[in-house]
């Protein structure tokens, strides 16, 4: 359930509430795609930067460890320790992403596991049978994620094959929340619109899925090799046919100036690996744009990494002790860095909603947007 607390233009502050935690929108959902953070980062270190939503992801669950496994148990907040909302990708983006091993046909995709060769076959009704095992607070619709460069009749074609494949997936997920022993028997599911650059099919797909009633929807197929400027326009475009009391999902992005102007168009909830990622090669999110802390100029600072900030890092270490790290190759660089990357993403999305509620959010914007991505 989605509660509209207050807008300012289009951003939304509002409260989703699910089954295992209130979620204060707009929020960053944290990626965890095997079921940990890259960098050795827990649940516990999760509750400590803030952290409200945790992503984990269908395929690569379903490869390793097995997701009847996680079922057995008892689902994956039971197994990883972290007992709030939890969204799980239906693995669609993972098989865009082998697509030099798969075969796409009505029923599904034909692929070849990336671990060890196995084919695997994924269709929409697999898709959310794996994901009622893993018992997520969200579950995502199977659908094609395709390239920006796409032809348009291949557009066309695909996304009416999403749409005939969400339809299956909300058939499978409520006989399956029916089923006395199922984890999650109040499972989410969310659809995805999908038409890469082309506003007409984006927003004639979106006007069908919403047909569906789903619990939320998710704008799937960007930042895979479109412009900034189109990213804009395509969700600007799309948001006006987003039913108002649903949660909006911009999948995959991104940085924090993205993340501001996804706010700015209307969105709810963000994902992307790139905090983490970006931190275990030593790149730091600050407030006054990215750092590198292998740059010899931190050798000696005994600045944290980012002054003021109430991180677990930069609480305890200074610039030169972590940058000592990345020197020596351990481990320990690599997780405070990622520590600090989420807490700065949380603290973001934090301020965001503070900035919403004190109708001063276009100012924020407007200080911030191009600031956060600007390396230093």
């Amino acid at each position: 359930m989605l509660k509209v607390i207050k807008k300012e233009g289009k951003a939304r502050l509002c409260e989703f509430t699910t089954v295992h935690s209130q979620v204060h929108t707009p929020a960053f959902m944290n990626v965890a795609t095997s079921g940990a953070i890259k960098g050795a980062v827990d649940s516990v270190d999760l509750e400590s930067v803030n952290c409200q939503v945790m992503l984990c992801n269908t395929y690569h669950l379903h490869v390793r460890p097995n997701d009847e496994l996680i079922r057995d148990l008892g689902g994956l907040n039971k197994f990883t320790g972290w007992s709030k909302t939890t969204l799980t990708d239906s693995g669609g983006f993972q098989v865009f992403s082998l697509a030099s091993l798969r075969k796409i046909e009505e029923e599904g995709v034909s692929f070849s596991s990336h671990i060890d060769g196995k084919h695997i076959f994924m269709g929409p009704c697999e898709s959310i049978r794996i994901q009622s095992n893993l018992g997520s607070t969200i579950a995502m619709a199977f659908d094609e994620c395709i390239a920006s460069s796409s032809e348009f009749d291949y557009v066309l074609k695909s996304c009416n094959r999403t749409t005939r494949w969400l339809y299956r997936c909300k058939e499978e997920m409520e006989r399956l929340n029916a089923i006395h022993d199922t984890i999650n028997k109040k499972q989410m599911l969310f659809g995805i619109n999908q038409g890469s650059i082309f506003s007409d099919l984006r927003i004639k797909h979106m006007e069908e899925i919403v047909k569906l009633n789903l619990d939320g929807y998710a704008i799937g197929g960007l930042a895979v090799g479109e412009s900034k400027a189109e990213m804009h326009r395509i969700i600007s475009c799309v948001e006006t046919f987003m039913p108002e009391d649903k949660p909006r999902y911009l999948m995959g992005v991104g940085t924090p100036g993205d993340i501001i102007q996804g706010v700015s168009n209307g969105v709810d909830l963000f994902d992307c690996v790139m905090p983490s990622r970006n931190a275990r090669h030593g790149h730091i999110f600050t407030w006054n744009g990215i750092i590198n802390i292998n740059n010899q100029k931190y050798r000696c600072d005994d600045n944290p990494l980012e002054p003021g900030c109430s991180c677990p890092a930069c609480t305890a270490h200074s610039r030169s002790y972590i940058r000592h790290l990345f020197k020596s190759k351990e481990m320990l660089g690599m997780r405070l860095c990622v520590m600090h990357n989420l807490y700065f993403y949380n603290t973001l999305m934090e301020k965001i909603r503070d900035n919403i509620e004190q109708n001063t959010f276009s100012e924020f914007k407007e200080k911030y947007a191009d600031l956060l991505d600007t390396r230093i």
